[in-house]
């Protein structure tokens, strides 16, 4: 494959390979940029299932604009092959990153605040990832984090694609309906989310065995042993949020990931604060060591007559977001929330406070 051209990509070398696809790092030679291509493996190119999910991948995942969520450009198919052009992402996976031990408690939280930042837009368009797992969570040098593989990603009501009774998903960060075989909904990504974030602080998975079932039995039946930092104290306000991600009652986790995010960034930006959100899964309010510089770039008005120029006006919010999105240390609130406040006249502190940022651009 490498040195091959297909369609107007130059294959230059392979990457890795996944349970869906296998991919490879090209040069598109039309827009002369590199790309990532992400092939179905030839031995289920005959799968009608398996095909068809690789292209509700593409669809699904080309419907989503998030700083957080790799880029899909296209997607074709060449002489029966079928394959997905996307963002080449320089980095590590988290898988990598917590090989050799545990993450900093800033650190971590802050990846996972960006992966929900990601699953929130992915959520309120009713696309389920389904395959949350240390693998599929890229961070590049900058500390960006990108949500990769929607591939078992299914907007929700599609019919068809997986039969109920077939678990489908990485083993160990399945949630317990999903193990099941049962149906599943944006409750799966913040129980995945919650086994990430439990490994990302302790460098250990919750629910452990020595071979596949004994893990399926864990999840179904046990609960973790409680999470702990070989370096540092865990707040107890972070074990609450983790031990409500990982209920085993859907009913009994946070409801998407918008409620998960604002406990996070609850428990990260307000040390000390007695007033917490409605149904907050909080019971204190402590600190990490630093707080993060924030900000959020509200929608800009149009102050001409001429309405057509209110394209523009989002056009330039959402360039400056995605720009600056690249400041190594900054949080930058995702433009969904954002333009939430779009041709609202709020006090720009009360939306600040909302906001949860220290510094708002109008």
């Amino acid at each position: 494959m490498v040195g091959n051209t297909i369609s107007h990509y130059t294959i230059l070398e392979r990457l890795g390979e996944g349970g869906m696809g296998v991919v490879y790092k090209a040069r598109d030679t039309k827009l002369a940029r590199t790309v990532a291509l992400k092939f179905l493996p030839p031995e289920l190119t005959r799968d009608a299932a398996a095909k068809t999910r690789f292209i509700h991948e593409a669809r699904a995942a080309s419907s989503l604009n998030h700083p957080n969520i790799c880029v899909i450009y296209e997607i074709d198919e060449l002489e029966d092959q079928s394959f997905i052009a996307m963002e080449l992402i320089e980095g590590q996976t988290l898988k990598d990153r917590t090989r050799s031990r545990p993450l900093k408690l800033n650190e971590a939280i802050d990846i996972a605040i960006q992966v929900l930042e990601g699953l929130r837009e992915a959520h309120e368009k009713g696309i389920v990832h389904r395959d949350i797992n240390s693998a599929n969570v890229m961070v590049t040098s900058r500390g960006q984090v990108k949500i990769m593989d929607f591939g078992l990603a299914k907007q929700a009501g599609l019919a068809g694609v997986t039969k109920l009774g077939t678990s489908v998903g990485t083993i160990a960060y399945m949630s317990p309906e999903q193990a099941r075989g049962e149906a599943v909904d944006r409750r799966t990504d913040i129980w995945s989310l919650g086994v990430v974030l439990y490994q990302m602080i302790s460098g250990q998975l919750p629910f452990v065995g020595d071979f596949d079932q004994a893990v399926l039995y864990s999840i179904l039946n046990q609960e973790p042993r409680p999470i702990i930092n070989q370096d540092e104290l865990v707040p107890a306000g972070v074990k609450e949020i983790v031990r409500r991600a990982l209920a085993k009652s859907p009913d009994d986790r946070y409801r998407c990931a918008a409620d998960m995010l604002a406990d996070l960034e609850l428990f990260k930006g307000n040390p000390g604060s007695a007033t917490l959100r409605e149904g907050s899964a909080l019971r204190e309010g402590p600190t990490l060591r630093a707080r993060q510089r924030s900000i959020a770039v509200l929608p800009f008005a149009n102050l001409s007559a001429d309405k057509e120029q209110e394209y523009f006006c989002d056009g330039m919010a959402e360039e400056i977001i995605n720009a600056l999105t690249n400041v190594e240390g900054l949080r930058v609130v995702a433009r969904t929330s954002a333009f939430m406040f779009k041709d609202k006249h709020e006090d720009t502190r009360e939306i600040g406070r909302k906001l949860n940022v220290e510094t708002l651009l109008e």
